[in-house]
């Protein structure tokens, strides 16, 4: 199975200069693809849909190589050549799903909002003790050293995410060869609750406890913090005239970091609910069942519920699906995906008896033809865990 890996990076001052010119090349690269390609794009439905629909990347890398790269725009040599190569590649991907009516228009990258990243080519890429040695970024200490493997990297990738650089990359693993006690067990998610197992183990919801709810209320005070800097500084340009306030703003240095102050505490957040989500999913799968069952929730249909969103957005359920997902293989664990249509909180576990008119509300089932009397959501689990294909 290929498992990927992300570790932290300890650049030089000049290897960090390095790293941000690479992601603004392929930035660069991704928006120039796009925009050439919109252009034909747009000609051809103007003609009736006759024509050419896109220009293949290969061509754009070559007009880049031979025409911009010795010319215009020499700043490109100053990166290796696969950081280009692969932006553009991205880009054409991506509009070529969108040709094919398989997902919507690409969005250009903005230079202050999109995600700071470049490819690193994998043909390059050394172990070495402490580090790696990359094409034009020279020996890179690692705070961690770097998996051994047999032969290369896949899509190796150095990203920043507003406080370090990382180093992601792709390698095949052999599954572990583990006794299974032979056990079913079913997880059901929740919003009070993180996760519910069917063997009454209950995991905590993270977002609840006092160490998450501080550095939430110290967001929304930065947050207000950055809303007024902004309306003085809109005031401030326009005390002489008559306020306009659809006129573009661009950030003063107060307003950049003040941005940034917001950008490490979500940075924070999520690392706190990854943390607690691989925690979780680790344990459970330590136990070494022979079978895990999970419901196939409709997290966009919870979504659209406002009272709720919030809270369903905070617990990351589709993210904690997929380390179960990718545990379990790990382990030879089997996984099973119940329809998200299946009764699993109106059934009793009990005597199998539909209780329908069962509210959201109520986190006591009773069924009214046993007598059973049990939590919902270990009622879910047990269903579940017992549930046959």
């Amino acid at each position: 199975m290929l498992r990927a890996m992300k570790i932290r990076l300890l650049p030089t001052p000049e290897q960090e200069i390095l790293f941000r010119k690479s992601a603004g090349v392929a930035r660069w690269a991704y928006n120039y693809f796009l925009s050439e390609n919109e252009k034909v794009y747009q000609k051809y439905l103007d003609n009736d849909k006759v024509g050419v629909k896109s220009i293949s990347e290969s061509k754009i890398r070559k007009y880049i190589n031979n025409v911009l790269k010795p010319t215009t725009h020499k700043w490109l040599r100053e990166v290796s050549s696969n950081v280009m190569k692969q932006a553009v590649k991205d880009a054409g991907a991506a509009f070529e799903d969108y040709i094919k009516g398989k997902k919507g228009r690409p969005n250009y990258k903005s230079r202050h909002k999109s995600k700071i990243s470049f490819y690193v080519n994998y043909e390059s890429l050394k172990r070495l003790p402490n580090g790696f040695q990359g094409e034009r970024l020279g020996y890179v200490k690692t705070s961690e050293p770097l998996p051994k493997v047999k032969g290369h990297y896949s899509n190796p990738h150095i990203s920043y995410d507003g406080k370090y650089w990382y180093l992601s990359v792709g390698f095949e693993v052999k599954p572990e060869k583990v006794e299974l006690t032979g056990e079913s067990i079913g997880i059901d998610l929740g919003v009070k609750d993180l996760a519910i197992v069917s063997t009454g183990k209950v995991y905590e919801n993270i977002n609840k406890t006092p160490k998450v709810k501080k550095l939430k209320k110290r967001l929304k005070k930065e947050q207000r913090r950055v809303s007024r800097k902004i309306e003085g500084n809109i005031e401030s340009r326009d005390s002489k005239r008559r306020p306009t306030w659809k006129r573009p703003l661009k950030e003063c240095k107060n307003i950049q970091r003040q941005n940034q102050k917001i950008r490490l505490i979500h940075k924070k957040l999520t690392d706190i609910r990854n943390n607690h989500l691989h925690q979780t999913t680790t344990e459970i799968v330590k136990t070494k069942p022979s079978r895990i069952v999970m419901e196939n929730l409709n997290v966009s249909g919870m979504m659209k519920n406002r009272h709720l969103s919030k809270a369903i957005a905070e617990q990351k359920f589709y993210e904690f699906k997929r380390q179960i997902k990718y545990k379990c293989e790990m382990y030879g664990i089997e996984f099973v995906e119940v329809d998200r249509f299946y009764a699993s909180s109106k059934t009793c576990s009990h005597c199998g008896h539909i209780k329908i008119d069962l509210k959201l509300s109520d986190r006591i089932y009773k069924c009214a033809e046993c007598g059973l009397t049990i939590d919902r959501d270990l009622n879910a689990a047990i269903n579940l865990a017992n549930y046959s294909i």
